[in-house]
Parts: structure tokens; C-alpha cells; sequence
């Protein structure tokens, strides 16, 4: 990274108070898990998240320009940035330009302009919703509605409660709020070819064509989420530091989509086969689907164990056909692995690395899936190519998998338009220079909805 750049993030990090620094991480929060945010005490910390995120680098500003125009910083806009108000409200009417989603902004203006008074109000009335002790006097409105947010009073397709308290007393403010719900149906319309879930889903309310048959998603547990996580190897030079934070936020996710989820770490070649081999066993006559992930190096067609055994995928993937698995056929089976197909690396096109040197690359296995139904394989390159992996935070792929999950199962959007979004997230980052284009390999036959407990 530059000398320039960082000293950039420097002095702009001098220049924020606490109050900033919390608006710039309620603007992340779409971007950044809030567990890592809660534990950023200082804007440069932010920016080296958002650094190994792929949101900032040199070369790649923008997030960074529209997080200071956001909280009206544009002293500092125009002094470190080059840019300024005129230019910013002129790129942020660039359809899909800004990076802050409406929902954000909304109640980033709402906490804005709330008086004193008004927020006191408000936590009165949130006394029994939330702990007192998320409702001190101290705590800013922005707190207010991340705890809010925790305890899922509100949602970006739900702001009735906050709608409610606010009639009382700012019905100006409810208004805006009516506003935005508006603007979303309307922007919901436009994009339903993009994922034609929602006319599937509520075809009675909608009156429209139903798009495709929905995978059965009604037990509890809906199935097994089995996670092979290869991280120390018998060659230490080869151990995969950040799998660990790839393996919490896959337990994090699928145990909130109330499946049963089981981690193996650091299996040798053998007892991989062995492991997929003993769940394709089991009876999974009361579940809904299968699910697997495995993170590790490899070679081509092959996944390795930690002493550098190899396993043919296919041959783990086909221990669940109808054949082999009859009480999952019919039901879908997902396979998402976390790994190199190759040694060859995208180049970046127009925008510089903005990689901090924390990236690892892992090593190569097959994409080739059993010419079978109901089978999906999510891959996070395409053949011959490099993935990447930062030993902080995990793999690009597979947290913005998860984060892109949390984001859009509750919207009922179908696994691969959610792996489609992946892609499109996984391919506008840079990695030391360079491109990672994931890829989606699919059997099933019908739309697999991961269903959110209420």
C-alpha cells in the first residue's frame, strides 16, 4: 500500500470525533459484521476493515468519499479527497452508485433530526421491547436502533414499530418513513425479473405468474450443515490462518437457519471421505436438505487432507445421488467449497490493489458435479484461477456468502440468486491487484428458500 494512501487515512482519521465514528461504522453496517464494529474504538481501525473488506483502497475511494459527504464532512471531502458536495450529489443520482443503502440513510436522518427530547421519547417507549440497559442516557439514537435492529424491531422491509412511536410526536418524520417504503415497493416492482422469488412466494397477494416450485422447507432441523474446515496441516508452511472466521460465520448463519450444524476441523484425506461418507448414511428422512462446506487446498479435480491426501470431489458429492442417499432424493444438496482451481491470477482492471499484503491464496479443486438432480456446487473461482484469503478476517467468498445470506433470506430470495449476488460482490473487489469471479454450478429443480425462524 502506499505511503501516500495511508497517510491519506491518517489524517482524515485525526480529524473525526466519536460521534463520526460511529455514524461511518452504522454506515458499514451492510459491509462489516456488527461484532467487528462494536469493537472499533478508532476510525483507523474502520479503515483497515474496510481495507481487507475490498471497500477502500488506492485506487478505490469512492465508499470513503461517500461515507464524509454522508456525515458532512466536506472540509475533509475537499481537503484529502479532491471531491466536493456538487460532485458528490452528481454521482450519487448514478443509479446503483451509492454504496450506503436507503435503509441507512433513512435512519441516519431520522437520528439526525430527533431533538433531545424527542430520543428520551423514544427510549420511554422502547421499555419493555428492549433492556433498560440498551436504553441509557447516554446512548445515542443510532445505538438505539442497532439494538433495535438485534432484536429485530425493525428491519429494513419493517419499520412499522418505529413508524408507531414516532405518529405521537414526529409525524413528519413517520412520513419520511412512508416515503421510503413507497420508493422501495416501486424499486421491488422494477427488479422482480432480477429475482422473481417474490412473485413465487406470494403469487395470491401478487396475482402473478409463479416463476418455479419451491424446495420443502418446514422441519426443524431442516438438515445437517456439515463443515470439513482443513486449517493446521502436517507441512505447518501450508496451514490456512482466517479459515477459523470462515467456520464461525457459517455456524453463525445456518444455526440461525436452524439447521444442525456440525464443524470437523483438520481431517486427513481418508477421514474427509469418511466423514462425507457417514452423513450420507444417516437418515435424513425428516429433513429438508443437505449442506456442505469445505475449506482447504487441493489439486485439480481433488480436495487435500491436512497430510496432503487427496480426495476426488465427485466421488464425495455422488455419496449423496438418489442412489446412494435415498432419504435425501428429491431434496436439494448443497456443496460450497472454498479453494484455488489454479494458479492463474484476473487481473485488475482500472483500479489499483488496495490489499493491505494480508491475503492468502489456497489451492485447486474440481468443479465437476455428478449429472444428477438437485445438486448445487458453489465454487469460489472459476477453473485455473487463484481465490483469495485474508489470515484476518477469512475468505472473500465465504463471508460475503454469509453476509449476503443474513441480508437476503429474510427477503426469501432463492440460494442462487443469493450466490449470483456473491458473485457480482466477490468480482467489484480488488485483491493485491487482482480478481476473484466465483462460480455456480446447479442440478436443482426447484427454488431453495432458506426459511428465517419469526
Amino acid at each position: 500500500m502506499s505511503t501516500e494512501f495511508r497517510k491519506l487515512l491518517f489524517e482524515v482519521s485525526e480529524a473525526l470525533v466519536t460521534e463520526e465514528l460511529s455514524a461511518l461504522k452504522f454506515f458499514s453496517l451492510d459491509y462489516v459484521a456488527k461484532g467487528t464494529l462494536e469493537a472499533i474504538r478508532d476510525p483507523k481501525d474502520l479503515f483497515e476493515v474496510l481495507q481487507e473488506r475490498c471497500m477502500i483502497g488506492v485506487g478505490n475511494l469512492f465508499f470513503l468519499k461517500e461515507l464524509l459527504y454522508r456525515i458532512h464532512r466536506i472540509d475533509l471531502l475537499t481537503a484529502h479527497l479532491g471531491s466536493s458536495r456538487e460532485e458528490m450529489e452528481r454521482e450519487l443520482q448514478v443509479p446503483g452508485r451509492a454504496q450506503v443503502s436507503d435503509y441507512r440513510q433513512l435512519l441516519y436522518g431520522i437520528a439526525e433530526d430527533l431533538t433531545s427530547e424527542n430520543v428520551q421519547k423514544v427510549k420511554f417507549l422502547l421499555q419493555g421491547p428492549l433492556q433498560k440497559s440498551k436504553l441509557q442516557e447516554n446512548a445515542s439514537m443510532l445505538q438505539v436502533f442497532l439494538e433495535m435492529e438485534i432484536n429485530e424491531i425493525i428491519k429494513e422491509d419493517n419499520l412499522t414499530m418505529l413508524k408507531d412511536i414516532l405518529q405521537g410526536f414526529r409525524a413528519d418524520l413517520k412520513k419520511k418513513i412512508d416515503a421510503y417504503e413507497g420508493k422501495k415497493r416501486e424499486k421491488y416492482s422494477r427488479e422482480e425479473v432480477r429475482y422473481p422469488v417474490s412473485v413465487s412466494v406470494y403469487p395470491e397477494e401478487q396475482g402473478a405468474k409463479q416463476y418455479g416450485e419451491i424446495y420443502k422447507m418446514k422441519n426443524n432441523p431442516h438438515g445437517y450443515c456439515l463443515i470439513i474446515n482443513n486449517h493446521i496441516f502436517k507441512n505447518r508452511r501450508h496451514n490456512r490462518e482466517g479459515t477459523l472466521q470462515d467456520g464461525e460465520a457459517v455456524k453463525r448463519v445456518f444455526k440461525w437457519l436452524q439447521f444442525e450444524t456440525v464443524e470437523y476441523m483438520d481431517l486427513e484425506g481418508k477421514k474427509i471421505y469418511d466423514t462425507v461418507e457417514e452423513y450420507s448414511k444417516k437418515d435424513h428422512r425428516n429433513m429438508d436438505c443437505f449442506v456442505c462446506f469445505i475449506f482447504s487446498h487441493g489439486e485439480k479435480d481433488k480436495i487435500k487432507g491436512v497430510d496432503d491426501e487427496c480426495v476426488n470431489i465427485e466421488a464425495l458429492v455422488s455419496r449423496f445421488t438418489g442412489t446412494n442417499c435415498p432419504s435425501l432424493a428429491g431434496k436439494p444438496k448443497v456443496f460450497i467449497i472454498q479453494a484455488c482451481q489454479g494458479s492463474e491470477h484476473h487481473p485488475s482492471v482500472a483500479v489499483e490493489s488496495d490489499s493491505s499484503g494480508h491475503l492468502e491464496v489456497d489451492a485447486r479443486p474440481s468443479t465437476s458435479i455428478p449429472d444428477r438432480a438437485d445438486i448445487l456446487i458453489g465454487m469460489a473461482t472459476v477453473e485455473d484461477y487463484l481465490c483469495y484469503r485474508s489470515r484476518r478476517t477469512g475468505s472473500v467468498y465465504i463471508q460475503s456468502l454469509c453476509e449476503m445470506m443474513e441480508l437476503l433470506c429474510p427477503q426469501r430470495v432463492d440460494l442462487a440468486n443469493i450466490l449470483t449476488e456473491v458473485n457480482r460482490e466477490v468480482a467489484k473487489k480488488d485483491m493485491e491487484g487482482f480478481k476473484q469471479m466465483p462460480k455456480i454450478t446447479s442440478t436443482l429443480l426447484k427454488l431453495l428458500i432458506f426459511e428465517v425462524p419469526q
